[in-house]
């Protein structure tokens, strides 16, 4: 897939398909399946366009700020200067999203972007006349395309399914119920598993960063793990079981440092890695922009970077009390005075030393306002203009670990302590005596700051609506455990209804 990465966007400028009305596809030049998907390469040079639409859907771009904002291990303020402030990620931090909010829409224009490009791949897929050589590819998108459908579901729950490349415009979508999703999701995806092949028969350096079976487990254990939420009745033991498909292949093992799993040279050689996206910015195979996005205007001079960082994401006060001081996951927070890889004093052209502190006005932060997450670390990264190469993490194997533990505790079956102090101890947390829901829930926090998991988490355990921290200071009403269908989709479709209270 190295080499296919890097026509991606390429297909993505040949499958422009936004609105869940638009799910149509455009022509491949003057290609047709019966003269282009001769084999598995031609195929898999269309295949990659969704791992890198996907991409964007769980990493860096709206549908991952409307999975982190909100919560409260993430916030965007305006600046004092003037930038980045918007009344839409605004909304969405303080829970009062309704219809018409932009982030949302535009969300929503890039989860069903892959969902359509999925779809218009997979038509041709079909009607290729090497069909029958193509099994694994046309799961593998299947797979892709059920990805899609899992965030679709997350974030709006009522949303429309669609399978075709075109949709009849007298025939538009109509919603179908979060539990009808949820269960074509599923279906999808134990579907595809039986085509894919397992991480135990590929060549691993040479298949990355392309879907496994167990990469489709671990997703699985995932929609279990939250099948209660989509669906109204819990799955924790088919969420244990689909774990145990993951662990028992012998193939993953937590890394040693959990940096590893997120620096440039993470690129299928971590142990912990299931499923990730590969990057390469010199090829324009993608980009990581966390840097970017995230880090003072001064740690251009700290990290030695070809482009100014904006300062904007930045993570909260009550993140970083999460961690004990011996906790190496706390290393990957910056906050309080800052130095040079050197250990000498990062300072303003005044001679004052930058001091980060916690955001204090939403409104209107001073720059030095807003803690800085560290994960894919700039150190080694190899920068085209402020795109570094560091490969983005979709799943890692500790979530496999965390999320057997809670399947086990909610079930009251012994072993989930000692799964969770296996992820602590290797960031040198102390470990814990007992366990209860809220030391579970914690510990994902912990571990996967800022890897698009929070608002689903805090939606499962119940904090998302019943705990108030900076800037969220009231309870958040029960409706709003999915966003409302943006108001242009409702106007683009007269079939499809808006979710419930808004």
């Amino acid at each position: 897939m190295h080499t296919y990465i890097k026509i991606f966007f390429a297909i993505v400028a040949v499958f422009s398909l936004a609105a869940c009305t638009k799910l149509d596809e455009e022509k491949f030049g003057s290609l047709s399946p019966d003269t282009y998907y001769k084999g598995e390469k031609e195929a898999l040079s269309s295949v990659v366009g969704v791992y890198g639409l996907l991409s964007q859907v769980s990493h860096i771009g709206d549908p991952w700020r409307v999975v982190e904002l909100g919560t409260d291990e993430f916030v965007v303020p305006g600046r004092a200067s003037g930038g980045w402030f918007d009344q839409s990620n605004m909304d969405i931090i303080q829970h009062v999203v309704n219809p018409a909010n932009a982030t949302t829409g535009r969300a929503w224009n890039n989860v069903f972007q892959e969902i359509g490009t999925a779809n218009a791949i997979l038509d041709a897929l079909n009607k290729s006349p090497n069909k029958d050589n193509l099994k694994a590819l046309i799961a593998e998108t299947r797979a892709l395309r059920a990805y899609g459908y899992f965030y679709a579901m997350d974030f709006w729950g009522n949303v429309p399914i669609v399978t075709v490349a075109r949709v009849d415009p007298n025939n538009l979508p109509k919603n179908a119920t979060r539990s009808d999703v949820f269960n074509f999701v599923v279906s999808e995806m134990l579907a595809a598993s039986q085509d894919m092949p397992s991480v135990t028969t590929v060549n691993k350096s040479a298949y990355y960063p392309r879907f496994t079976r167990e990469a489709i487990y671990a997703a699985l254990a995932i929609a279990y793990l939250n099948a209660g939420v989509y669906t109204g009745t819990a799955k924790w033991d088919s969420a244990a079981i689909m774990c145990d498909k993951v662990i028992g292949v012998n193939a993953y093992a937590l890394e040693k440092d959990l940096i590893n799993n997120f620096n440039a040279g993470n690129k299928g050689k971590t142990t912990e890695t299931i499923s990730s996206f590969s990057i390469d910015p010199t090829k324009n195979a993608g980009g990581n922009q966390f840097i970017l996005y995230t880090q003072n205007a001064l740690d251009q001079l700290k990290y030695n970077l070809p482009f100014i960082p904006a300062n904007g994401y930045s993570t909260t006060q009550e993140a970083l009390d999460r961690y004990e001081n011996t906790d190496n996951r706390k290393a990957l927070i910056e906050y309080g005075p800052q130095f040079y890889l050197n250990g000498t004093p990062l300072k303003y052209p005044n001679g004052q030393q930058l001091t980060l502190i916690a955001v204090k006005d939403l409104i209107s932060a001073e720059d030095n306002e807003g803690y800085k997450v560290l994960k894919y670390t700039p150190v080694g990264a190899t920068w085209a203009g402020f795109n570094g190469n560091n490969d983005l993490v979709l799943v890692r194997y500790a979530e496999i670990l965390l999320t057997k533990a809670e399947a086990l505790f909610r079930t009251g079956k012994p072993g989930a302590l000692e799964l969770v102090n296996a992820v602590r101890a290797r960031s040198n947390a102390s470990p814990l005596s007992t366990l209860t829901i809220k030391n579970i829930e914690d510990e994902r926090a912990r571990e996967f700051l800022w890897e698009g998991q929070r608002r689903r988490d805090m939606i499962r355990f119940g904090s998302y609506f019943t705990s108030t921290w900076t800037f969220k200071t009231k309870q958040t009403e029960a409706y709003r455990a999915i966003y409302p269908i943006p108001a242009e989709q409702l106007t683009a479709n007269p079939n499809l209804k808006q979710n419930p209270g808004y």
